[in-house]
Parts: C-alpha cells; structure tokens; sequence
C-alpha cells in the first residue's frame, strides 16, 4: 500500500500467471505452454527480421500479418485486429466493447482474468455457475446484460461447446457482444470464425502461444465484423499504437503460413492427449473430456494440493487452482509423449506409496 496510489490501484485484484520456476531438469506442464517448438520458417523469418530495419517503428496496422490471418480464414484483413497477446486484446474489448451498465456474462469456472478486467474497468459482472460435470450450459445465460464472454474449450475444464450452442448465445443476444476466447481451439474443437461473417455481435479471439508454439513472442488476435474491429483498434490507439514490433510480426506472419507444420504439430499433441488421458484414467482419475492442449483430472481418493507438491519433488510442475469448486482439481498440460510418461510413472510411485 502506498499514499501516492489512485484509488482505482487500492481496489485491484491482479491476474497470477502460472509460475515460471528456474528449475534443472524440470518437467513443465502448468501453463499449457507446446512442447514443440515454432516452425522452422517463423524462427528465420525472426532472424531475418533482426537487421537495420529495428531503427524503424514497425507497422502499427500490422498489415502483412493481418492479411495472411484474413485469407487463412477467408475473410478480409478489415476483420482482423492483431495486439502483443490475446489478454492485450481481450483487455481491449473489455474497453471498446462491453460498458453498457448491465452486468458482463461469463462462467464461474474459467479464465481469471476475465474478472481482473471487470476490476480495472468498473465494469459490473455476473459468474455463471458451469452444470455438476463442469459444462457450460447457454440456457443459463439469459437476462439483461453487457455482453457474453466464453472460453471455447473452457479454461480450466478443457471442455468444448459446439457451434450451434455458439449460435444460440448470439441469437439469445443479438444487441451485446458475444465474445468466444478460443486459445486452444485448434486441438480439436470447432472454431466460432465461421460465424463471423453471419453474426455483427461475434467477436473471436485467438492467440499464437499455445498451437503455434510462441508464447514467448506475445502475439494475440481476433477476428470480427469490421465495426467490432475498429472498436478495438481506437482502444489500441489510444493506448500503444505500436503493439507487436518488426520481429514479432515477421515470425507471427511466417507461423501463419506455414500450414504443414502447424497441422503435424497439433496432431501430435492430440495423440499425446488421447494416451494420457487413458494413462490418467487407469491410475483412477477421472478426466474431462478435453479438446485442449491440457487435461483436467481428479481423484477421489487423493488431495489435489498434496499430489501437486509431490509432483513437484520429483521436478515435475503442473497447475493446482485454488477455489470453491477448483481446488480438488488439477489442469496437467500436454507435454511430449516422454514427459507424459515420466508424469504416469511418478504418480503411479506417488498413489503406490500413500496407499
């Protein structure tokens, strides 16, 4: 605490991001993080972009990287808006896009952040509670509000809704915003992008940090219809209009283009998913049925907490969230098929030994 704080700073509660521990031989699964590296072809074009050229401010529409999302997809680069992550652009439609005096509906369960970003911007909310078998249920999302936010899969659950339920959210509210925050989408459910063109309340937003294997480079990005997206580039202008710099945006650009790789390496990430999931499964977990790049386990004989510190006395880390209905849980990222294996084996030595 400080005298020289804004009142807004006293009332804040700040987003706590997954630990980074510097650990020797540690085994990282508690930030969904991909086990593979980017495509070869992003890694140049970074090095490539490294030259005279940094004395220079980079574009600050990002024009390249926004038409090659745009034809990935099928749309045009107008309905597209790029920023340094997808919390940079979830916090800018925050801002632009959900101030309208109702509250703001998302699930009680889900990404945490989305209640820091009510916090900083006054902006009034409602938590919805996820059924029994922690599933977002959209006849529950009724009633005035600002607008709709859901993760689709569902952070932490892993869980996906289907593109009709997307529909029914958008049809339920045709004059608010729905915006689907699809950060692991591409591990197997079905994108909202599709919609985009039929639905002006849609607002998609993806990132390069999990499928594309570059959460260090920082780069987030949405798609909507063009009015969406020009709300969210006042916003950005109004605070940095030099968001993603002349490296982020080459590699971000060549990761777009480079659809072999990034087909391969979601797959293997699948398959890897599919094992331990079984493996988990047979050491008595019970398991959601994730369509991310994590899995969301329980089990009824062991304390979430304990197995998660010793785990982590056999340098293994993944991530325990403390809540009402979390704390029994814990989301385990999909690593390589070697590190699942090195995961099974501890926890078979972990449930052997506290039997």
């Amino acid at each position: 605490m400080s005298r020289f704080w804004s009142p807004l700073v006293h009332t804040l509660t700040p987003y706590v991001p997954g630990e980074q521990p510097k650990l020797t031989n540690l085994i990282k699964l508690n930030t969904n993080e991909s086990p593979y590296g980017p495509s070869p072809r992003a890694l140049q074009a970074m090095r490539d972009a490294a030259d005279d050229t940094m004395r220079l401010y980079p574009d600050p529409e990002a024009a390249a990287l926004r038409a090659a999302l745009a034809k990935r997809v099928g749309l045009t680069p107008d309905c597209v808006f790029v920023g340094n992550g997808s919390d940079e652009v979830l916090a800018h439609a925050f801002q632009a896009l959900f101030g309208h005096g109702d509250p703001l509906l998302f699930p009680d369960v889900t990404y945490s952040f989305y209640t820091v970003y009510c916090g900083l911007y006054g902006l009034p909310y409602r938590q919805v509670p996820l059924t029994p078998d922690m599933r977002i249920q959209v006849e529950d999302y009724t009633g005035p509000c600002s607008g709709v936010v859901v993760a689709n899969p569902n952070a932490p659950t892993g869980i996906a809704l289907g593109l009709d339920d997307i529909k029914r959210l958008l049809e339920m509210h045709p004059d608010r915003v729905v915006l689907v925050d699809e950060a692991y989408v591409d591990f197997g459910a079905d994108s909202a992008v599709t919609l985009v063109a039929d639905y002006p309340n849609l607002l998609v937003v993806q990132t390069f940090s999990k499928s594309r294997a570059l959460a260090g480079l920082r780069v987030g990005f949405a798609f909507g219809q063009p009015d969406l997206i020009e709300a969210l580039v006042r916003v950005k202008d109004s605070f940095n209009s030099y968001p993603l710099d002349r490296i982020a945006q080459a590699g971000a650009t060549a990761a777009v283009e480079d659809e072999e790789w990034f087909q391969k390496s979601v797959q293997k990430v699948i398959a890897s998913r599919t094992a331990l999931a079984s493996g988990l499964q047979a050491l008595g977990f019970e398991v959601l049925p994730s369509q991310a790049n994590f899995v969301y386990i329980h089990h009824a004989d062991r304390d979430a907490a304990e197995l998660a510190a010793n785990l982590r006395e056999r340098a293994i880390i993944v991530r325990h969230l403390r809540g009402a209905r979390t704390a029994s849980w814990l989301r385990i990222t999909v690593g390589t098929d070697q590190q699942c294996d090195k995961l099974l084996s501890a926890l078979r030595d972990i449930l052997r030994r506290n039997t």
